[in-house]
């Protein structure tokens, strides 16, 4: 039986991950040089430790670039881009049946606390989580599975008890190596990107019955 449902927060919740990716390629165009989905697709959900996107112009191609200037810069195009996006489809009306089913509710990223704490309040959905885990509580993230387990342990269910909601390779990949069952929710960004084995792929949340779902497990 499925007792309790565990989210991933950027570019599932909400889509920070394609706003992030538009304001690294545009900035990367400003000084010439293209910025392959192939190769940003490395920090997707994961540190950036595989691949960093502001530090890769000078550690790599060795371009004469002030790092604070070109980080100032792309957050600030992220922000702009922000402005247009919303909580993704789907989601505050899984969160709602979760709680009145009484199932536990995680979130699970590989963001800081700091980051995701003013979009947990701006979009008013803190309350729908009964644990949280981030970058913060763990040596190693996605696709590390530290951070399921701990959200399990938090959330006192077993692996097969749950379910979580991820939009990227690392993600997924943390979740199944955790032993929870793994529903990818891609966004524009990481939709071509390729995925093993998952148990459920879907365009929107919307597209799938969660009753039904969880009807499955009973």
């Amino acid at each position: 039986m499925i007792k309790a449902i565990i989210f991933d927060f950027d570019g599932t919740i909400i889509d920070t991950e394609t706003a992030w990716y538009m304001a690294f390629k545009e900035a990367y165009r400003e000084h010439g040089v293209e910025l392959p989905l192939e190769q940003y697709s490395e920090c997707i959900g994961t540190s950036l430790h595989a691949f960093n996107p502001y530090e890769y112009l000078v550690t790599d191609l060795h371009l004469p670039i002030d790092l604070d200037d070109f980080r100032a810069s792309v957050h600030a195009r992220h922000r702009q881009l922000m402005d247009r996006e919303a909580v993704r489809p789907g989601v505050i009306k899984w969160l709602q049946y979760a709680k009145e089913h009484h199932l536990r509710i995680g979130l699970a990223t590989s963001s800081r606390r700091a980051w995701i704490d003013p979009f947990l309040d701006g979009l008013d959905i803190r309350d729908y989580f009964d644990c949280i885990k981030t970058a913060d509580d763990v040596e190693h993230v996605k696709p590390d599975p530290a951070l399921y387990e701990q959200a399990l342990q938090c959330l006192g269910v077993l692996p097969n008890e749950a379910i979580a909601v991820e939009d990227s390779p690392n993600g997924s990949e943390a979740a199944l190596r955790a032993g929870v069952y793994c529903l990818v929710v891609p966004n524009p960004v990481t939709k071509p990107l390729h995925f093993g084995h998952v148990h459920w792929k879907v365009d929107s949340l919307e597209d799938i019955d969660f009753a039904e779902l969880l009807a499955q497990y009973a």
